[in-house]
């Protein structure tokens, strides 16, 4: 079936349903093919993918030992449930995340999205607390931060804290405890960033010292909590959180849907701060953002009070049709071996740099306010006063305009309201970093010139 540009753009306004998007106002922006870190349209125009295909595409487009490993599985089987059954690739890719994951963390369950991994860890952690050695079962609730993104189901949006994007669901979601993000941008009055670890922890303390009883666990973004605006954490939080909810016995869960699989300089974000936590939770980098394909990865303490026979009710009755795909799987093994034997980790340094030096330019602008990088993600946040921190109104659409500019420019990126997002492909070159840069750069300066904002 042929059919003409115009017609697939009609199509795609008429009768796709985009994420995230107000349909009314929608502009069709189809991409037909992709090579390395460039996209291509229906047109024929072409585009720096400078978010990775909205932060999963970790090695670029088309790169030639994915395609062949997806091609290799799809001559043996495209599909085998995990109900009652396996397959070896799928047994295989376990086997490679047990090796290279945070000590003791043994276990793995395949979902198939992230917000799914999520979903598989709350219900673990709370089915855990009734069957332990030791039943708890009063440690029903779960601890999240102010501004959390973990997805879009409905345990995710409950721990979740974005309230512009779950408020309206309220009735249908289960009460939090909820803390302060640890902000270094916009911290309270009369602390400074040195103090910031200790002032936040100190509030997670007083909470688990109170509440520890009835709390099963904590779920955290290591380092960044991305979809709240790249808000990076104070060195040294992560570690302290753990000391914490080992202490008083709470599980912590480590949601690196979007910090793993390398993006943060390490393969897991936790390994900075030498975390093991109970439950970690995979996707999006993990198949390299070619299929869909998810994992939450379990301590062997925890698997262990899911074992009994099928009379003592311990079963985790919970599964998702597509859980642990072999094409999904033998894509994120061929992912896992090219971060290795391309040693794309080891070459991140030279790029990270190359980031942080541009970055240092960009945020001089007058309206520019916090520039927050970890790794390969980087957040600039754009406000009205910079001596204020005051922020533009969210329907100002401040980070959407400029992110318009970037795209005549040629370089694709997404924002978070005001925050500008750049989170490209780990084999991103120093050019191409170069280039979106200098676009974001440019992009902002022709925003806040058309209104004399200088």
């Amino acid at each position: 079936m042929i059919s003409s540009p115009q017609q697939l753009a009609d199509w795609d306004r008429d009768h796709v349903w985009h994420a995230f998007t107000q349909m009314a106002e929608y502009q069709p922006f189809l991409i037909a093919s992709a090579q390395g870190r460039t996209l291509v349209d229906i047109h024929g125009k072409t585009y720096l993918d400078g978010v990775s295909s909205l932060w999963c595409n970790l090695l670029g487009h088309r790169v030639p030992e994915l395609d062949k490993a997806i091609r290799e599985q799809l001559d043996q089987v495209a599909h085998v449930t995990l109900l009652g059954m396996g397959h070896p690739t799928t047994a295989r890719l376990a086997r490679k995340l047990a090796e290279l994951a945070p000590a003791g963390m043994e276990h793995v369950f395949f979902s198939d999205s992230g917000a799914s991994a999520v979903e598989v860890a709350l219900k673990l952690a709370f089915q855990y607390q009734r069957q332990r050695p030791d039943p708890r079962p009063a440690k029903t609730e779960y601890i999240a931060l102010t501004d959390a993104y973990h997805g879009d189901t409905l345990g995710a949006v409950s721990v979740g804290g974005v309230a512009r994007f779950h408020a309206l669901f309220d009735p249908l979601l289960f009460p939090v405890r909820r803390l302060p993000a640890p902000d270094l941008y916009r911290l309270p009055p009369g602390v400074t960033a040195e103090q910031a670890r200790d002032y936040y922890t100190a509030q997670l303390e007083q909470l688990l010292a109170e509440h520890h009883a009835t709390i099963a666990a904590m779920i955290i973004e290591p380092l960044m909590q991305c979809a709240a605006g790249m808000l990076a954490h104070p060195v040294g939080y992560l570690q302290k959180v753990r000391e914490l909810t080992q202490r008083y016995d709470v599980l912590l869960i480590a949601d690196e849907v979007a910090v793993g699989c390398g993006r943060t300089g390490t393969l897991f974000a936790c390994q900075q701060e030498q975390v093991a936590p109970d439950l970690l939770c995979l996707a999006k980098g993990l198949t390299g953002g070619y299929l869909p394909l998810a994992a939450t990865l379990a301590s062997k303490q925890i698997y262990q009070a899911f074992l009994g026979d099928f009379a003592a009710g311990r079963t985790f009755f919970h599964g998702h049709t597509y859980g642990g795909n072999p094409l999904g799987a033998a894509a994120a093994l061929a992912t896992l071996e090219y971060l290795e034997t391309q040693q794309i980790l080891e070459n991140l340094p030279p790029r990270i740099d190359r980031l942080r030096a541009r970055l240092d330019r960009i945020g001089r602008h007058g309206h520019v306010g916090d520039i927050r990088q970890r790794g390969m993600i980087v957040g600039i946040e754009l406000v009205r006063d910079k001596t204020t921190r005051e922020s533009f109104a969210w329907t100002e659409r401040r980070g959407w305009r400029v992110c318009q500019r970037a795209l005549e420019k040629g370089v694709w990126l997404r924002p978070l309201g005001n925050v500008v997002v750049i989170f490209p492909p780990l084999t991103t070159t120093l050019a191409e970093l170069d280039q979106i840069c200098a676009a974001v750069e440019e992009s902002i300066q022709e925003e806040f010139a058309r209104e004399g904002l200088e």
